[in-house]
Parts: structure tokens; C-alpha cells; sequence
């Protein structure tokens, strides 16, 4: 692996992909073209190019795929919520800073691939404004860096923002949604200033929470878990997400021993989302009921500890939890929502087994807020 001390090279052009055959490249030039690609050598050595369908190189690796017209750039309408540049409210407790354009690796299953279509104006350079709206809204206990990935950025960079909200007494989490575990743990391993900053910033009280996105589990290396070790010992609180992706983990086993992994190595499930319906991404998606059954299936072979994830729809207007189905109907509820009466409310529709999303289904058979009192 070229670079310096164990530092990976990036590489931003498809040409540049040595496993990649020439006319399968050539193929693929009118999709680099409309959506960016970026990998890194050490996460394309993670992948069997002797197999066409290796879900690594399904994870970064474009696909012709992605000029199905379906979906759109913007899938949760997160411009809706979008206070300031780089700033988003949509749940009271939770505030949302985009910090980065740029990602150790672009997922092809991206749904903020807009970010990388060029340069985006969401992503906020000045914090100074947004700091300002969280310092007067107490009810923000929670502020997620997000992107992009804020790994991507500068520790020097990173330290400012923490540290500036880190002043803030009611922001009393700091979550840092990152793939650089899984794409690059190098960034980790060979920067005690980031693990520095993280020892000083995450106490006792008020902790950093890291938010990876392991989505296969080839991507939980040796090197892998040792940038993991790295960011536990010095007081990250570390969790795991990821959508559920056709070819990549909608196989049972493939999942269940992802979430197994997970436990093992202290990296506890979160949240299984639904693949939202962003451009160029129908060829990941699996339907909701489908998704819902192979989820099901793979906890069978979990401890309680590696069953624990939510599986939600990140909709324009909530986290929507799918919890059951039988054989007509499917019951929804929202785990979080925009509009704070929502939080709680139970939804049941029939079935609909081509359904991608929370908008296929039509007019509810029943519906309920939760009352106390």
C-alpha cells in the first residue's frame, strides 16, 4: 500500500483503480461524470476483484445502475429543516451541523451524494452563526458533525468546532458520524492529536459519541478494529449504522454476522435504515417487507446485545420504525418526528410488497397518538 507511514493514498479518478479492466472503466465514464468517485488503496484492497458482485467494490465502485432516473437528490427534505448554512433542526433535542463535503470514500448508496456534485453550499465554513442558534435554544442536549465526514476535516479543525460547542453547557453529546473506521482507520491510528482531543473532550458527563458506519462485515479488519481500540480507550462512545443494501447485506447470514461482529468487538447496533430514494440509488434498494423479514432472520442468530438496532425510514418527517407485520398488514411507528405530537404515533397499512418507502403506502387503515391521560 503506497502513502507515508501507513497512510493511504487516495485516489479520486477511476482510471487511477488498478483492479479496475479498461472497458469496464470506459463504461462507467458517464457515471463518474454525473456522480463523483473517491476511494482510498487501502479500502480497495478490500475488495475480491475476481468477483463482479463483491459487495466492497459494490460499496465504492460506480455502477450503470445509478443513471436509473428514480429518487431524488434530497430524498428526506432536509433543506425543510435547514436553519442556517450547515445547520439543521428537525428533532428539539438533536442539532445537525454539516462540517464536510468531502469523505474517505463516496458510498455509491450516498443519500447526500448532492454534497459531492459540486461544491456544496449546505456545508457551513463559519460555524459562528449556527453556534449562536444552539447557544440559544436549550433544549439541544445533542449536536451530531456530520457531512460528508467530519474525520475528513483537519484535528485542528475538528478540535475548534468541539471545542466551541464543548463551552456550550447544555450541549451536553457530540456526535461524530463517520465512515473513516471502516474506510480509512489509518486517519486513526496515525494521529494522537485527534485521539488527544478526543481524551480531553469526552468526560465523564458530557461524552464524544463516534457514529460508524460499518455496512459488510469484510470492512471490520484487523486494522479496522485496532483504529476502533484506539478511538474506546480514549473515551469515544462508539455505535453502528447502516441502510440495508441490496447485494451488499440483505442476505441473512451476511447481516446477522455483521450485527455479531459488531457486539464482539464492543461497536453496539443502532440503526438498520431503510435505503432512502435518493438519485441514483433503486438498484440498493430492497422493499420494506423484504427488508423487515431478513432483519428478523439475521437477529435469530444474535445475542440480545447484537439485536439491538431500530430498523427506521429517515422520512421528511420522522424516524418511522417498522415494528411487525402479519399477514395483511404492516405496523409502523414513529421512533422520532419533526412534529413533536407525533413521537410515539402507531400506524397500520396493508401490505404492499414492492413498497420502498414510507410514501408507497396509502391511506392507513388505522392510525394513533400515544395519549397519557
Amino acid at each position: 500500500m503506497a502513502g507515508t507511514a501507513g497512510t493511504p493514498k487516495y485516489i479520486h479518478e477511476l482510471r487511477r483503480v488498478r483492479g479496475l479492466p479498461e472497458e469496464e472503466r470506459k463504461a462507467l465514464e458517464a457515471v463518474e461524470e454525473k456522480f463523483a468517485f473517491r476511494s482510498n488503496e487501502y479500502y480497495l484492497s478490500l475488495i475480491n476483484w475476481e468477483d463482479p458482485d463483491d459487495p466492497i467494490r459494490r460499496i465504492v465502485i460506480p455502477s450503470p445502475e445509478e443513471l436509473e432516473r428514480w429518487g431524488r437528490l434530497d430524498a428526506s427534505e432536509e433543506v425543510d429543516y435547514t436553519i442556517a448554512p450547515g445547520l439543521q433542526h428537525k428533532y428539539d433535542q438533536t442539532a445537525l451541523l454539516l462540517l464536510s463535503d468531502q469523505c474517505g470514500g463516496f458510498c455509491r448508496f450516498c443519500f447526500r451524494k448532492r454534497l459531492f456534485m459540486e461544491r456544496s453550499r449546505e456545508v457551513v465554513r463559519d460555524i459562528s452563526t449556527d453556534v449562536a442558534y444552539i447557544r440559544e435554544h436549550p433544549e439541544i442536549t445533542n449536536v451530531l458533525l456530520t457531512g460528508g465526514d467530519p474525520l475528513f476535516l483537519s484535528t485542528r479543525k475538528l478540535t475548534e468546532v468541539i471545542g466551541t460547542l464543548r463551552e456550550i453547557d447544555h450541549v451536553r453529546i457530540i456526535r461524530i458520524g463517520s465512515k473513516i473506521p471502516a474506510y480509512n482507520p489509518y486517519r486513526i491510528i496515525n494521529d494522537p492529536a485527534l485521539l488527544e482531543m478526543i481524551r480531553t473532550c469526552s468526560t465523564a458527563q458530557r461524552r464524544i459519541y463516534v457514529m460508524t458506519q460499518f455496512n459488510h462485515p469484510r470492512e471490520i479488519t484487523p486494522v479496522a478494529r485496532q483504529g476502533l481500540d484506539l478511538l474506546q480507550e480514549a473515551g469515544a462512545i462508539l455505535a453502528n449504522q447502516t441502510p440495508i443494501l441490496r447485494g451488499i447485506n440483505d442476505d441473512p447470514a451476511v447481516l446477522a454476522e455483521l450485527l455479531r461482529q459488531l457486539s464482539f468487538i464492543g461497536v453496539p447496533p443502532y440503526y438498520l435504515f431503510q435505503c432512502r430514494p435518493t438519485l441514483g440509488n433503486h438498484h440498493f434498494a430492497v422493499p420494506v417487507e423484504e427488508a423487515y423479514l431478513i432483519i428478523e432472520e439475521a437477529k435469530k442468530n444474535c445475542s440480545g446485545l447484537a439485536k439491538r438496532p431500530t430498523f427506521v425510514m429517515s422520512h421528511k418527517t420522522g424516524k418511522i420504525a417498522i415494528v411487525g407485520l402479519d399477514h395483511e398488514y404492516v405496523y409502523f411507528r414513529y421512533h422520532q418526528a419533526a412534529d413533536y405530537d407525533n413521537i410515539g404515533k402507531f400506524m397500520v397499512f396493508r401490505r404492499d410488497p414492492d413498497a420502498l418507502w414510507f410514501d408507497d403506502y396509502r391511506d392507513p387503515v388505522r392510525e394513533m397518538r400515544v395519549s397519557y391521560g
